[in-house]
C-alpha cells in the first residue's frame, strides 16, 4: 500500500518540535474543561481519596468500590449530585486506569445510582424566583437614581432576567481564578435600535464550540418596566464616564463588576430566599406564564437538556390558568 502523498498541492508549513507539540497539546487539555469545572471535579476525586482511605480500599475503581463509594455518598449528599462526582472521578482516573469509564458506566454502578436516588432524594429546594413585580419594586427604587452603579445594577437585574442569561455571563465569579476575558461582552458587539438591542455573548456553559451567542432584548415601552429605556440609560452613562473602555458592563471603579457585587445589591431587596438563579427562574417562570412554548423557552436560556424545566416554578394546572383563564371570563 502506497502510503505517500500523491501529486496535490499542499501548504507548506513547518515541522515543530516535540516539545513544542507536548506543550501545545497541554494547553489544548487544560481548555478541555472549564475553570470552574476542573476546580469541582478536584473536590470529587478528593471525596472518594477519602472513601477509599476511611474503608481500606484500593484507589484503582472497580465496580464494587464505586457501587460502595455512590452508596456512602448519597448518604452525605444528594444523590442526584452524584453523577457529577462520578465524572469528576472519571476525568482524574482515566489517565491512570482506562476501564474507570466502562466500570462507571456497569449495571452494578447504573443501578445502585438509581436505587440510591429513588431511595435517598428529597425534594428540590429552589431558590425564590423573582417576579415583575419585583423588577418593579427594584425600577421603582433605583430607577430615578443618577447614581452609575444603582444604573448598572438595576439593568443588569432586569436584563438577566428578560434574557434569560445566567449571572455567571454577567458578572465575574468572585475567585480571580475563575475570572477570564473571553467571556466577557464587549461595548462595540452592542447594537440598539429603536425597538431592539442586541451584542454578542463571546461565550456560554453550553457552548462547545465556543462560538457564543447573540442576546436580544426587546423593547416594551407600555410595560411597567421597559428593558431597552433601562439599557440605554446605563449605556449612555458607561460611554461617558469610560468612553475608550472595551467591556460592556462596568461598575463605577472602572472594573467588571462580580457576583459577590450583584449580590450585596439584590440583598438589599429581597431575602436570602433569592439568589443568582432567580432572574433566570423568574424570566422562564413568566414566558411558560405567558404561553411560549417550552422549546423556545429552551433555546432563549441556551439549556442544552430539559434541565431546564425545574426553573419554572408554577404548578402546570396553575400555568394553564394563567395562560387560558382570561379566555373564561
Amino acid at each position: 500500500m502506497n502510503l505517500w502523498p500523491t501529486q496535490s498541492r499542499q501548504p507548506i508549513w513547518e515541522a515543530r518540535t516535540l516539545e513544542r507539540l507536548q506543550f501545545e497539546r497541554s494547553l489544548a487539555l487544560g481548555c478541555a474543561i472549564e475553570s470552574t469545572t476542573a476546580s469541582a471535579y478536584v473536590s470529587h476525586l478528593n471525596s472518594y481519596l477519602n472513601f477509599c482511605r476511611l474503608h481500606h480500599r484500593a484507589v484503582e475503581p472497580t465496580e464494587d468500590t464505586l457501587s460502595f463509594f455512590v452508596v456512602w455518598l448519597s448518604h452525605h449528599i444528594e444523590p442526584c449530585s452524584v453523577d457529577s462526582y462520578l465524572s469528576g472521578i472519571v476525568n482524574h482516573l482515566e489517565t491512570h486506569f482506562p476501564h474507570v469509564r466502562e466500570v462507571r458506566k456497569s449495571l452494578l454502578v447504573t443501578c445502585t445510582l438509581k436505587g440510591c436516588k429513588r431511595r435517598l432524594s428529597k425534594s428540590i429546594q429552589r431558590k425564590q424566583p423573582l417576579t415583575l413585580d419585583d423588577l418593579a419594586l427594584v425600577v421603582d427604587a433605583l430607577g430615578p437614581s443618577k447614581a452609575y452603579d444603582d444604573m448598572l445594577f438595576v439593568t443588569l437585574l432586569v436584563t438577566s432576567f428578560k434574557t434569560l442569561q445566567r449571572l455567571a455571563e454577567l458578572c465575574w465569579p468572585n475567585a480571580k481564578k475563575h475570572q477570564s476575558y473571553r467571556k466577557v461582552p464587549l461595548r462595540h458587539s452592542l447594537t440598539l435600535t429603536r425597538n431592539s438591542a442586541s451584542y454578542v455573548l463571546p461565550h456560554h456553559k453550553t457552548s462547545t464550540l465556543r462560538v457564543g451567542c447573540e442576546i436580544l432584548l426587546l423593547g416594551e415601552p407600555d410595560a411597567r418596566v421597559d428593558p431597552l429605556e433601562l439599557l440605554r440609560r446605563y449605556v449612555a452613562a458607561c460611554d461617558n464616564l469610560f468612553p475608550h473602555h472595551p467591556h460592556l458592563w462596568l461598575a463605577a471603579t472602572g472594573t467588571i463588576p462580580t457576583r459577590a457585587w450583584f449580590m450585596c445589591y439584590l440583598w438589599r431587596f429581597f431575602l436570602p430566599t433569592v439568589s443568582g438563579h432567580s432572574m433566570r427562574g423568574g424570566g422562564a417562570t413568566a414566558l411558560a406564564a405567558s404561553g411560549i412554548a417550552p422549546a423556545l423557552i429552551q433555546a432563549a436560556g441556551r439549556w442544552s437538556s430539559d434541565e431546564f424545566q425545574k426553573y419554572i416554578c408554577k404548578h402546570p394546572f396553575l400555568l394553564h390558568l394563567l395562560i387560558h383563564g382570561s379566555q373564561n371570563l
